[in-house]
């Protein structure tokens, strides 16, 4: 009888506490916000440097973003192998505000000059 009377409590409580609050006819509205943009590209040559990325297409994600919003940008170019095996690479990296939109994409259009600079002297 215990047991029972136990279970018994026990069910009731339980499903006392499962039940879902009554909002009164009012929606409850979440809002979503992006805190930091980060874009990170690794290419193999200056042919898919030209063809990964536009700076028009930093500039659309840019207008989509709210203000001062962190953003940043960062180019991996992987390189041919050295003697010890390993491939080398060089990075480059800009980190700005979505504040100051020109100012980051003439960033990014100097750091996409360097990568395609970067393998054209190289050969």
């Amino acid at each position: 009888m215990k047991n029972l009377i136990t279970s018994l409590a026990l069910l009731v409580t339980l499903l006392g506490f499962s039940q879902s609050k009554s909002t009164n006819g009012m929606a409850v509205k979440e809002t979503v916000r992006v805190n930091n943009v980060s874009v990170v590209v690794t290419v193999d040559s200056a042919d898919d440097i030209e063809s990964t990325f536009k700076i028009e297409d930093f500039r659309e994600i840019l207008e989509l973003s709210d203000d001062d919003e962190v953003v940043s940008f960062k180019i991996i170019c992987n390189g041919d192998k050295m003697s010890n095996g390993v491939k080398s690479h060089v990075s480059y990296k800009i980190e700005g505000n979505s504040n100051d939109k020109e100012a980051f994409l003439f960033g990014i259009e100097k750091i996409r000059t360097a990568a395609i600079n970067y393998y054209n002297n190289k050969n």
